[in-house]
């Protein structure tokens, strides 16, 4: 399932694939809640399709561990097309207005002329969302 949303939305698979276990490895750290990585890319629209059409479930996550994996193997906001969207939302809650989660709710939005600082900015914004990150 999570390798077909990481097929859907054009994200590699092998950020959506879960890591093997083994004995040896530790507990993993539990998030407070599951997060969800999703992708919208607008930079090629069908005409006349509604808005959010091209909006893709990455792949949901609770532990700090995933989080690390995703983060490394996900391509970077730099490399992402003009018009296209990153979101992080709480798990369960899809990123539109016409969420009731969403309804009174907000956008962080970061635009930068300079693509060097894009990781960085969008490190620390998902950090201030959860700091267990």
């Amino acid at each position: 399932m999570a390798s077909e949303a990481a097929e859907e939305a054009n994200v590699p698979a092998a950020a959506a694939a879960e890591a093997p276990t083994t004995g040896t490895e530790k507990q993993p750290h539990k998030l407070e809640r599951k997060w969800t990585f999703w992708f919208d890319n607008q930079s090629k629209p069908k005409q006349g399709a509604a808005w959010g059409s091209s909006l893709r479930k990455v792949y949901t996550f609770d532990t700090v561990e995933e989080f690390w994996c995703l983060y490394d193997q996900i391509f970077k906001p730099s490399k992402l097309p003009g018009n296209a969207d990153f979101h992080l939302f709480k798990a369960g809650i899809e990123p539109k207005w016409e969420d009731p989660e969403c309804a009174n709710g907000g956008k962080w939005s970061v635009t930068s002329n300079r693509k060097a600082n894009l990781e960085n900015m969008w490190l620390e914004s998902v950090g201030v969302l959860n700091p267990y990150l």
